[in-house]
Formats: C-alpha cells, structure tokens, sequence
C-alpha cells in the first residue's frame, strides 16, 4: 500500500479486493472544434510517478514527459475519440460517457472496478464504478487517464493546425479563446466544428 492522499480511493479498492482498479477521464468537453477523447487506465499497485496531477494543473511538457511513462508502466489503457459530429448528435455529457465505455472496451486487461472523473457509469457496464467529483485531482488513476486523454487530444489538434493553419488550433487546440472566435468568424466553418456550441450555433444562424 502507497500512503499518497491520491491513492486514497486505490488503497480502499484493493483492499477490498479489487485488484485492477481502472480510472477514466476525458479532455475536450469544452472546445467549439475536434472531438472529445476519452482515456482508461489500470496501473500496477506499486506505481509512483512524483509530480503526477491533473492534467489541466500541469504544463504541456509536463504532460508529455508523463505520457510515456504511463503508457509504458500502466497494466492497460483504453482509448477513445468521439467526432464533433457524434457530440452533436447526443450531446457532449452522453458523448463523454460512450468515450469512457469504449475506453474500457478497448482495454486488454478487463477492469473488477472502475473510477471516474465525476461520471456515472452504473448502468451502463457490468462493473461496479464510482464517479468521484473532482476525481483527477483526488486519484492517481484518474490523473493518469487525464494525462493520456489531454496529451492524445492535442496531438489530434497539432494535426489539425497542419491542414488548417489559419485558424491556429496549436494555440488554443480548439477552446474558445477570443482569438479563436474572430477567426472562426473571420474564416468560417470547417469538419469538425461541434455546431450545436454557442458560438458556432451564432455563425450558422447569421450565415444561413
């Protein structure tokens, strides 16, 4: 057993016998622009990586520093990535919890428990889950799968900032900074605009 206040809800579980304890978050809820990506992680018990956080708490070198450490030491992770469209479809609350199912599916070791940023997942998969607000700030696990999940979504948006250069998706991966909105307006809508967002909604409607 680790003493680490962020291995407080790990310790509990493999007390309890739960021996593979996977923790989900996502990055991406936010943006007018590029999917959400969902990410699920079960580390060994013995696992420390000094430093490791939220995502949203650490710098982008950080992140990357990170990834590959967890990618290499992690006993599994799942990965998943829902399109604009998608989120446009169901909305992004539901887009975010088919992420982390399909997250889970993707992983090679099957989950006993499953921990979550805030989302509830009872009812959706035959594993008993807990949601814990705040939860990657609170879990290794979580903070880890946040790390994945942050670190995989903007390399999507650096790709996205190679064939779309104007619209500068390196600099603000798709959020809606007051530079990407005058873009937005200033170049219009491309694939991938999540067009039931506030600020893309406007430009549709102005430019119908």
């Amino acid at each position: 057993m680790i003493k680490n206040e962020l291995y407080e809800y790990e310790n509990e579980l493999w007390n309890k016998g739960f021996e593979n304890v996977a923790g989900c978050d996502e990055a991406g809820r936010g943006p007018l622009f590029g999917p959400v990506v969902c990410a699920s992680v079960i580390l060994p018990h013995n696992f420390i990586l000094e430093g490791l956080d939220d995502s949203k708490k650490l710098s982008e070198k950080k992140r990357e520093e990170y990834y590959p450490i967890i990618m290499k030491e992690a006993l599994s992770v799942g990965i998943s990535i829902v399109s604009a469209e998608e989120i446009d479809k169901i909305n992004i609350y539901e887009a975010s919890r088919q992420g982390m199912l399909r997250a889970i599916k993707k992983m090679n070791v099957k989950p006993d428990f499953v921990i979550t940023d805030a989302m509830p997942l009872d009812g959706f998969i035959n594993i008993p889950s807990k949601p814990i607000i705040k939860g990657d700030a609170k879990s290794i696990t979580i903070a880890a799968a946040s790390v994945i999940a942050k670190v995989t979504r903007d390399k999507l948006m650096y790709e996205e900032s190679k064939r779309h250069p104007k619209y500068l998706f390196d600099k603000h991966k798709g959020y809606p900074t007051k530079k990407h909105i005058e873009l937005l307006n200033k170049y219009g809508i491309i694939n991938g605009y999540r067009r039931t967002y506030g600020p893309v909604k406007k430009y549709l409607d102005e430019h119908k």
